[in-house]
């Protein structure tokens, strides 16, 4: 059973990979690892497996594409890119997010005095 700041954090996450995600995207193509390497390393993913069920539904929504590439070795690398649609769902979320944090942030600043 996850204790209640485990839940907190989950929560948390569920409501930022989504645009975290399309910023990583933002200058360029990565791989599918590359994003999953990231996104585990700012706290955001728990694990590479849950990573791809996202870009599937980022996919199927039309924020992002992908190519498939033959590595030297191994499997093929899929690489992803954000869509025009994408970058507008980046930049529609960019707007709404910087006065809403800026105002959680305030409030539980002020809550804490």
């Amino acid at each position: 059973m996850p204790t209640q700041d485990e839940q907190t954090l989950a929560n948390l996450r569920k409501g930022v990979v989504e645009p975290c995600l399309l910023a990583l995207l933002r200058d360029g193509e990565l791989y599918g690892v590359e994003l999953a390497r990231r996104l585990s390393e700012l706290g955001l993913i728990a694990s590479e497996g849950s990573l791809y069920p996202l870009l599937a539904r980022l996919r199927a929504d039309g924020l992002v594409t992908y190519r498939r590439e033959q590595a030297k070795r191994g499997r093929p690398r899929q690489y992803y890119a954000l869509t025009v649609q994408g970058r507008a769902s980046l930049k529609s979320f960019s707007r709404l997010w910087t006065p809403f944090s800026r105002n959680v942030t305030a409030l539980i600043e002020g809550a804490s005095s």
